[in-house]
């Protein structure tokens, strides 16, 4: 794999059972990679291990006075020295291939986990730990894999060295083969400290980072309410934590790198002590202590990789198991089942290449939004309908039960295919889910609704249908007065569209998804933002729009639900009622008590006092038009 050809085609399927498990397989999926750059590295190193020889020919053929072979010890230095610089440039450049493509792996796992898991990957995982998995975590990952063939490389040179060290020179070579794995191993008590400081370094710093993300999504807010010094405080106290950490894990560090200076330094004084007084006595020749000296010498260079690669598995180890644990994370599936509908008795796998379509039915609340129709669905806990969206879309309950919804429950039925059962892709070109915070990529406005789509309707359409007239001319001018050009079109959006109000950022969101003209769409509050009159005629534009699609709108704004084909109630997590908005208005004091937001027992006492008034409201809302209800509530 080279860095061209990134993306990958496919990732794989990672083995998260833990971290070390998630390492091993980036290793295996990478093994050509990894050889390669060990092989690089053995060339780079075996040249490096070879200068000893060829000096210690040198300095014999000097003692000998024999300039042939000086000069072939200065021709085979020459050489070694290209051969060095080869080695070097190609072992950087594999490995550096190594922690890219290592890192593009896990980048590309954690962007499907979040296609494949949608809105409900922060229910599940903060969403400072996804940023931080996706950023650092990534980064270290990469870092083993590119620092594991370098070791490999040292390890194999440094056991060859000292093998040849023995049959060279046995009485230096001993002590070389003993003092340099001692060397080596000094290091490991001291890992287990180092590794848990740099733990609550991470730790800290992911906190800090979730502090940070959100700060800056409740910006607008934190202005309005002048918080801002609050969470600027919070945030300093945090940073200095996450500073005192570094430091003190810096120090453990430093204490490890000083080891691995000081006891190499010892092991050179004692062998050229040695093999001093070995020379005095005749025992070696000075050629001999001269090539011992160089290869000690060079010993000190692979045990730099020890420590480094002590270091990436420190760090890497932790953000391993938090990729490990958000790659885990599963859409929600029952056991296998012949759905109803299925009349067949075929599984639902076998219609995936079949478009999907019909009635839309949730099993856990036992809402069904009939094909064609403009449900609306009101629910009196914004989080419960939040999670039904999440179950509409096909992701189930996943999580503990809460007013009545089934934990594990299945998800919705599309024609009585369960949406969870189905590939991903054709759950997702069936049924699109908006929630009540939709996010907007920076871009031109173009690209905004550059999306996957029917081709049935245009963007003009689509942004006519969601009312941004206004929010058009407003681009217009910002992109004149930027490029010159009054294309709309054309006028760029800021990351999450913080340049234009929330409103506006709720319309365009709206006309991206009309724009995709999907079997079915469900949309979660998609009006609560703006104005009555702008409400009123988003109504009459959905409506016209999504004719003869299956639309569904969690909403208790009275302008959308008087303009729905039908509604339903759903309370505690069941469908409590059916029927228009003036029925069940004048029928259901629960449902009037949401609605309107009045107590229920004055809802009660309306709804058993005399119907409706005029408007079609009941008595609460006899002489007031919607406006003012809507201002009311």
């Amino acid at each position: 794999m080279h860095i061209r050809d990134l993306p990958y085609p496919d990732p794989g399927r990672p083995d998260v059972r833990s971290g070390p498990r998630f390492l091993l397989w980036l290793g295996r999926n990478q093994l050509g990679g990894q050889v390669k750059a060990a092989l690089w590295g053995l060339v780079h190193m075996a040249a490096l291990v070879s200068f000893p020889l060829a000096i210690g020919f040198g300095v014999q053929a000097v003692v000998d006075r024999s300039g042939a072979r000086l000069a072939t010890a200065g021709a085979l230095m020459a050489g070694l020295t290209v051969l060095t610089a080869l080695g070097d440039v190609m072992l950087h450049r594999a490995a550096v291939t190594n922690w890219i493509t290592a890192a593009a792996r896990v980048q590309q796992l954690l962007a499907r986990k979040a296609v494949e898991l949608g809105s409900t990957l922060t229910r599940k995982v903060a969403a400072g730990e996804v940023v931080a998995v996706s950023t650092g975590d990534v980064e270290k990952i990469g870092w083993f894999v590119e620092a594991l063939s370098r070791f490999t490389a040292a390890a194999i040179t440094s056991v060859a060295v000292c093998v040849a060290l023995v049959l060279y020179q046995p009485a230096l070579g001993v002590v070389v083969a003993v003092g340099v794995p001692a060397l080596a191993l000094t290091v490991l008590p001291l890992l287990p400290r180092a590794t848990r400081r740099a733990d609550e370094q991470r730790e800290k710093a992911g906190r800090a980072t979730e502090l940070a993300s959100d700060t800056v999504a409740g910006l607008r807010v934190l202005r309005g309410i002048g918080g801002e010094e609050l969470f600027l405080r919070r945030y300093r106290r945090a940073s200095q934590e996450v500073r005192l950490a570094a430091v003190r894990s810096a120090r453990m560090w430093a204490l490890i790198a000083a080891v691995q200076v000081a006891l190499p330094g010892l092991l050179l004084i004692g062998v050229v002590w040695y093999g001093a007084a070995l020379a005095r006595d005749g025992r070696i020749e000075v050629g001999e202590l001269v090539t011992v000296y160089s290869a000690v010498t060079f010993l000190l260079f692979p045990l730099r990789h020890v420590e480094e690669i002590a270091m990436a598995y420190s760090f890497s180890r932790p953000s391993a198991r938090r990729a490990a644990r958000v790659l885990a994370l599963r859409r929600s599936s029952p056991p296998p089942r012949v759905a109803a509908g299925h009349r067949d008795g075929r599984p639902a796998d076998s219609r995936d290449a079949t478009p999907l379509g019909g009635d839309l039915y949730d099993p856990a609340s036992r809402l069904l939004a009939p094909s064609g129709l403009l449900t609306a669905v009101v629910c009196g806990d914004p989080d419960a309908a939040g999670r039904l969206a999440d179950r509409l879309g096909g992701h189930p309950v996943a999580d503990g039960p809460d007013e009545g919804e089934r934990a594990g429950a299945p998800s919705a039925l599309l024609g009585g295919v369960a949406l969870d059962e189905v590939a991903l892709p054709a759950a997702r070109a069936a049924v699109l889910v908006q929630d009540k915070d939709p996010v907007l990529l920076s871009g031109t406005l173009a690209e905004l609704l550059d999306v996957p789509r029917s081709g049935e309707v245009s963007a003009e359409q689509a942004l006519e249908a969601a009312q941004c007239g206004d929010v058009l001319d407003a681009l217009a001018q910002a992109s004149a007065a930027d490029t010159g050009d009054a294309d709309p079109m054309g006028a760029r959006i800021t990351e999450r569209g913080r340049s234009l109000s929330g409103g506006q950022r709720q319309r365009l969101a709206l006309a991206r998804s009309l724009v995709t003209d999907p079997e079915v769409l469900v949309l979660d509050e998609p009006t609560s933002a703006v104005d009555s009159h702008t409400e009123a005629r988003i109504a009459e534009g959905v409506r016209r729009l999504r004719a003869g699609r299956t639309t569904v709108v969690m909403t208790s704004s009275p302008l959308l639900l008087d303009r729905a084909d039908r509604v339903v109630f759903v309370h505690k997590g069941e469908v409590a009622g059916t029927g228009t908005h003036r029925e069940l208005l004048s029928t259901d004091p629960a449902y009037r008590a949401v609605v309107t937001r009045e107590p229920d027992g004055e809802a009660a006492a309306h709804g058993a006092g005399g119907g409706t008034g005029p408007d079609g409201h009941g008595l609460q809302g006899a002489g007031r038009t919607e406006e003012q209800i809507e201002e009311s509530a």
